[in-house]
């Protein structure tokens, strides 16, 4: 039986700022969806995964910040450095 990881959730204290951030990274954005109650979803994909990451408000109850020990791999850092540094 094949497995996959596809989605990891980030939890953030501002969604419209981490969207700005994973724009600026070039990852591809696949969802940006508003529900009912303050419900909002978004969702990017880096270029070359099979794995996404979503945030929102009322996507999770952990702390913004909170998530530890995540890595994004990349094969040729000379093309993605100082993104996401600072």
């Amino acid at each position: 039986m094949d497995m996959r990881l596809e989605v990891v959730v980030l939890p953030v204290s501002d969604v419209d700022r981490a969207k700005s951030f994973y724009q600026s990274l070039g990852w591809r954005l696949d969802a940006d969806f508003a529900g009912a109650d303050d419900f909002r979803v978004v969702q990017f994909t880096p270029p070359g995964s099979a794995c996404s990451v979503i945030f929102g408000h009322g996507v999770t109850a952990a702390a913004p910040g909170s998530t530890e020990g995540l890595q994004l791999v990349v094969a040729d850092t000379g093309d993605h450095s100082g993104h996401g540094m600072g």
